[in-house]
């Protein structure tokens, strides 16, 4: 494995610790002790948490080194508003620009979350990841044919810094989301932008009042 592929693969690792919650908010990220943990060198350690502070991910500390941003339901706030402007524009281009193969993909999509979402809502938790992953894909094939990378780059950024606060928190909705997540996939087979950002308007407000008020994150005021 070439040295630019390890480095992208410690990075992607790191990442996805993070938003899952197994490094959690204002951890200090050792070098030394992430060595042993993510088999990496130093300088490759350093690159990748460099790059991740550049992401927003990370905090960077000069000569202290680094540590896992923190969370506050300010910050939930604010990236639920970026993700709901960017999100909308995106689906309104997605949804006068999609054609019958976008439609399938987004049927597709959908059909894997809702049965990661039936699987959560029966208290099955071992599907939490499956869930993360098909969520994302689910929301990425709504807005896929917007015709823009750089709008489905930039939702793909802060969609994961939301999911952050759901996984840290572990503060779920199945039975609600999966209402919501069909309301979606029907309104863009009927290619009705203007109802589906209506249904992602409620989705998030309820998604950030759900966070705050049931999520075990006690960095958010909530228990």
């Amino acid at each position: 494995m070439s040295g630019e592929t390890v480095g992208a693969s410690i990075y992607q690792r790191l990442r996805g610790d993070i938003i899952q919650g197994h490094l959690r908010p204002g951890q200090k990220l050792r070098l030394d002790q992430l060595r042993g943990v993510y088999a990496a060198s130093a300088s490759t350690l350093r690159e990748a948490l460099a790059r991740l502070a550049t992401d927003g991910f990370v905090l960077a500390e000069g000569q202290r080194g680094f540590e896992v941003a923190p969370i506050s339901a300010k910050g939930l706030h604010e990236i639920a508003d970026l993700r709901l402007l960017i999100e909308e524009h995106a689906l309104a281009r997605s949804f006068a620009r999609g054609t019958l193969d976008w439609e399938s993909r987004v049927v597709a999509a959908h059909h894997k979350l809702d049965s990661h979402e039936e699987h959560l809502e029966a208290g099955d938790t071992a599907h939490i990841d499956q869930w993360r992953q098909s969520d994302w894909r689910f929301h990425q094939e709504l807005i896929s044919a917007c015709g823009s990378s750089v709008l489905i780059h930039a939702h793909a950024e802060i969609f994961d810094k939301y999911l952050r606060y759901q996984m840290i928190a572990l503060a779920f909705r199945p039975a609600a989301s999966r209402i919501e997540h069909q309301a979606l996939c029907d309104a863009a087979l009927d290619h009705d932008a203007e109802r589906a950002i209506g249904i992602l308007r409620d989705h998030l407000r309820r998604g950030v009042e759900h966070v705050l008020k049931h999520g075990r994150a006690p960095a958010l005021g909530v228990d």
